[in-house]
């Protein structure tokens, strides 16, 4: 009874605190580069990353197995999982775009789990026969902090590609903007107009110069980040495979969960490839990566929606990794 107690507290002062951290993403939105409001951001998520862990222990406790058994329990560890990741940066330095990246994340699929689920759905449940194993911890929780991983590695992808789509617009702009005034102007004109298109020209250079730094920052967490999850993937799928073959008999059986996530893996790993070459291209590992966002997404809700398969035990209401 008091387990159950705590878990309700830890469950509705989190949900509480990510209420009010959605009002503070939303005003930092609309009011940018407001310091104290930085800081309630990091010490709410603290503070909320905290009230996740006290509420998946006292479930473990009060379930008596690893809280991972439905899809409830899975967004939670996931949400916890993104807490974890977006707070590394701030051990070694400050990041406002790593935390704008990370934050909406852990937020939203919480939120997701809290009250886009059905209650029925919130309930733990007894364990199927397969899942009885002490391989769940180990293959599950692998596989689900492989997902935060990838997913906050991939969202950085996307981004550089977005903020590098918009450079090359904007060089562009600036480019044809500056033949139209050196055409339209005469000699005399344009030597008395030199100073402001300079001045103009100067800017740009120092925001382009920005820009591009912001991109291989993107890039260099971005890997750091899809390097950790495509790690816990690979020892996922591993143990995994060996708690196949206890449960079925065979390592393998292109189940359709198995097959999704090997196809993640090799889409990863062409990933990796290409951003350790010596001659690759930014664009390149980050296109590659922003597939890869896809593919987790339909490796980890498309299979339970369909229901289908070895790892489909009670279609979209347990969590099949």
């Amino acid at each position: 009874m008091i387990f159950s107690t705590l878990e309700h507290l830890f469950h509705h002062i989190s949900f509480s605190i990510v209420s009010i951290l959605i009002t503070i993403h939303l005003i930092i939105l609309i009011v940018n580069e407001i310091v104290e409001l930085y800081d309630s951001l990091k010490k709410g998520m603290i503070i909320t990353f905290f009230c996740l862990t006290g509420l998946l222990i006292t479930r473990w406790i009060y379930s008596g197995h690893f809280p991972l058994s439905n899809l409830y329990e899975s967004l939670i560890f996931l949400s916890w999982s993104f807490y974890i990741i977006h707070m590394i940066p701030y051990f070694k330095n400050h990041k406002n775009y790593f935390s704008a990246m990370m934050a909406p994340s852990a937020i939203l699929t919480q939120v997701f789990a809290t009250s886009g689920l059905l209650t029925e759905m919130q309930q733990s449940t007894i364990l199927v026969p397969a899942l009885q194993s002490q391989w769940l911890m180990m293959h599950v929780s692998m596989i689900v902090l492989s997902y935060a991983a990838l997913l906050c590695g991939s969202l950085l992808s996307v981004a550089l590609l977005v903020i590098n789509f918009q450079n090359k617009i904007s060089l562009f702009g600036k480019t044809k903007h500056l033949v139209n005034e050196s055409l339209f102007f005469g000699e005399i004109q344009y030597m008395s107009e030199k100073s402001t298109i300079f001045e103009s020209t100067y800017l740009f250079s120092f925001r382009n110069y920005y820009r591009s730094q912001l991109i291989q920052q993107l890039d260099h967490w971005s890997y750091r980040v899809i390097s950790l999850g495509f790690l816990f993937l690979t020892t996922g799928i591993l143990s995994g495979a060996v708690w196949a073959n206890e449960a079925w008999g065979s390592y393998w059986n292109w189940d359709p969960k198995e097959t999704w996530a090997f196809i993640t893996w090799i889409i990863f790993a062409i990933y990796l490839h290409i951003r350790t070459n010596t001659h690759f291209h930014v664009e390149n590992s980050a296109l590659v990566a922003s597939i890869g966002f896809l593919l987790i997404w339909i490796c980890y809700f498309g299979i339970n929606l369909l229901g289908i398969g070895l790892h489909s035990y009670g279609s979209f209401t347990l969590l099949n990794s």
